[in-house]
């Protein structure tokens, strides 16, 4: 994942839902989902780079009419199993956020507790979105304002742009959509072994367990 800006996050909250997002990745890892949406997909060519013959460089079309519309991928994270799944949807919105949330309660349909961490949009924080969670035994883990970061989906939506929207020109949502499918497919058959995934959340939690460095930041002495 490569940072390009970065914004201190002003929330009030901002340790306590960073240490509530760190204890449920340390003690639940098999029971924490993240979800996070992103958009909007346009029809249109997207730059991005690519194996070409010398001296014959791939070209993408320029456009100028997009009359398909957009969609927004909405995906979930299982840190436990280290799979990644998603639909694309028309608009945000509460209905599609809780319908791709109760899709993450059917992955445990035990009924015990899972923990779903997202941002503080707007769609994932009214009041619907709480009352079923609270009837469902979901806790909704918000991660602090501007910082998106924290969420470890994130990393996740980097190879997903790549290897589908990356030097390409889907011809139509269907298309678009039928690429990042093909692309989740092949990404969960190749899954990382449960014990490379235990040591890397072994040495996550190594570092920010280091004084006075959480979450990569700097120390004092360095910042000041």
């Amino acid at each position: 994942m490569r940072t390009k800006t970065w914004k201190e996050s002003p929330d009030p909250h901002r340790d306590a839902k960073l240490d509530r997002i760190e204890q449920v990745l340390d003690r639940f890892p098999d029971r924490v989902f993240p979800f996070d949406e992103f958009g909007p997909l346009g029809i249109r060519p997207t730059a991005g780079s690519c194996w070409a013959k010398q001296g014959k460089p791939n070209r993408l079309p320029a456009t100028y009419r997009r009359t398909h519309g957009v969609t927004y991928f909405h995906g979930c994270y299982s840190v436990g199993d280290d799979r990644l799944w998603g639909v694309n949807r028309r608009r945000k919105g509460t209905v599609n956020t809780l319908a791709a949330l109760k899709s993450v309660r059917a992955a445990r349909p035990d009924g015990a507790p899972i923990y779903i961490i997202l941002d503080n949009l707007s769609a994932h924080t009214g009041a619907d979105m709480r009352r079923w969670a609270k009837k469902n035994k979901v806790e909704l883990c918000f991660t602090p304002t501007y910082a998106s970061w924290a969420n470890p989906i994130e990393a996740h939506f980097g190879p997903l742009r790549q290897f589908t929207l990356a030097n390409s020109h889907h011809r139509s949502h269907p298309t678009q959509t039928q690429a990042l499918h093909c692309y989740l497919r092949w990404r969960n058959a190749n899954a990382r072994h449960p014990d490379v995934l235990t040591a890397q959340r072994k040495e996550r939690a190594r570092i920010r367990s280091e004084k006075v460095i959480r979450w990569g930041g700097r120390p004092l002495s360095a910042a000041a």
